[in-house]
């Protein structure tokens, strides 16, 4: 897709590492409720695709140079456990865009900032996991830049309870994030 054809848009969904091979320590504590977050996120997603509103998925490259996005949703796809469910709720359909981001933030290092502009968005709404990490850390990277976002509380996850509640009450505090669940987000 030339940036010709870039949707036009306000609003995107934003899907962070969701398609993920789940394979770093600490990945069984955050597997259950990565899965809730993938299943609110779809439900989430199909309703914003009826509005319009395009989903990119900025997806960690977990330091493959070459990465291929379609291959890892395959791979993930065709896997058991969390990775699979997750990769099977969220495969990305048509008019979907990807970005590989080599950091946590999906700003870093990406070429999301560029994609955001072609696109004349300004809001943004980030899901995924982990809450208190690339979630939270492109949510600030996204409050500097001027965007206004909204992080739905059911459709993003961490290790523990309280790494998530305490990372959805920074965002809400700190970054002025609307951290209401997706059944909030407003039309």
């Amino acid at each position: 897709m030339n940036t010709d054809e870039l949707p036009r848009s306000r609003r995107v969904l934003l899907l962070i590492d969701f398609i993920n091979p789940m394979d770093f320590p600490g990945a069984e504590d955050l597997a259950a409720s990565a899965v809730e977050a993938a299943r609110a996120t779809a439900a989430l997603k199909a309703v914003l695709r009826e509005q319009g509103v395009p989903a990119i998925y900025a997806n960690d490259n977990y330091g493959g140079w070459q990465s291929d996005f379609q291959s890892l949703v395959e791979r993930c796809a065709g896997s058991r456990g969390a990775s699979g469910e997750m990769a099977r709720l969220l495969r990305p359909g048509r008019g979907d865009l990807t970005v590989l981001k080599p950091r946590h933030s999906a700003f870093l290092g990406s070429p999301l900032d560029l994609l955001l502009a072609r696109m004349d968005v300004k809001d943004i709404i980030i899901t995924g996991v982990a809450t208190d990490m690339c979630v939270q850390l492109t949510a600030m990277d996204g409050f500097l830049r001027g965007f206004k976002l909204q992080v739905p509380s059911d459709c993003c996850a961490a290790e523990s309870a309280e790494y998530h509640k305490q990372s959805l009450a920074y965002m809400a505090r700190i970054l002025k994030c609307d951290v209401s669940p997706s059944a909030f987000v407003r039309p």
